[in-house]
């Protein structure tokens, strides 16, 4: 498959989960990519795991200083970019009435304002006709205890994607949503989710019976940013296994 060959893609928290496997993808399909994160350990595994047509570069989505540098570096590097995919995020919950100051400005810092500006700050150096494809999840549009600000946060991402999509047509660059449900990687089994038997009764709940792989959602990626898209911008693709649509079970 050479569908991304001769183009550079940037992948945000791709030195693990979706990110890293969204990474190989691009890899597979012809692409030069580069991946950041916040722990360099963990970028050098990743980068073990992608070989010679990937670099890693150490940035927290949350610093606007680091985005910046990483911005300067991938130009340095490579010119322009093709492919840009804002991965990265994170997923804390806390229930309405006990949310606190900290807990909101990580994620509105990670899950918008760090999408927001690695965007922007990206798009000066992005190719005409190049694709960005934004990271949000279906909480952007279905609700459960302790999510209020985790759904604020993809809403909030959603809604600029979309009037992004509309500014940047004259450039030809598109900008999609890709929103999946629970997917099999480490960070779905932290914290509040750290028990089997959640994972165990929400599976049940699902049409399909289990959770999306990370697979499933790089394919769709990387098909977006191919250019077979090249008519689709400003779509929101939902991979849940129909699970947003089949509320009743729940």
């Amino acid at each position: 498959m050479s569908k991304l060959k001769g183009k550079v893609a940037v992948v945000t928290g791709g030195s693990a989960g979706i990110g890293l496997s969204t990474a190989k993808e691009f890899i597979e399909q012809g692409a030069k990519v580069i991946i950041t994160g916040r722990n360099q350990q963990t970028i050098d595994q990743a980068l073990l795991q992608l070989g010679n047509n990937a670099m890693g570069i150490r940035a927290d989505a949350a610093s606007l200083q680091d985005t910046d540098k990483l911005v300067e570096q991938v130009q340095s590097q490579f010119g322009k970019v093709d492919v840009l995919f804002v991965n990265a995020g994170v997923a804390l919950q806390e229930p309405v009435g006990q949310v606190t100051e900290s807990i909101f400005d990580t994620m509105v810092d990670i899950n918008f304002k760090g999408a927001v500006f690695t965007t922007e700050k990206f798009i000066p150096i992005l190719n005409d006709g190049a694709s960005i494809i934004h990271m949000t999840s279906v909480s952007a549009f279905t609700f459960a205890s302790g999510t209020a600000i985790y759904s604020a946060s993809k809403a909030a991402l959603t809604a600029y994607s979309k009037s992004a999509a509309v500014e940047l047509s004259d450039r030809k660059i598109r900008i999609n949503i890709v929103a999946p449900a629970m997917t099999e990687t480490e960070a779905i089994y932290k914290g509040q989710f750290a028990s089997e038997e959640i994972h165990t009764f929400i599976r049940s709940k699902m049409p399909f019976k289990r959770y999306g792989e990370p697979a499933e959602v790089a394919r769709t990626v990387a098909f977006l940013a191919s250019d077979e898209t090249s008519f689709i911008s400003g779509a929101e693709i939902t991979i849940d296994g129909g699970a947003s649509v089949n509320a009743l079970r729940f």
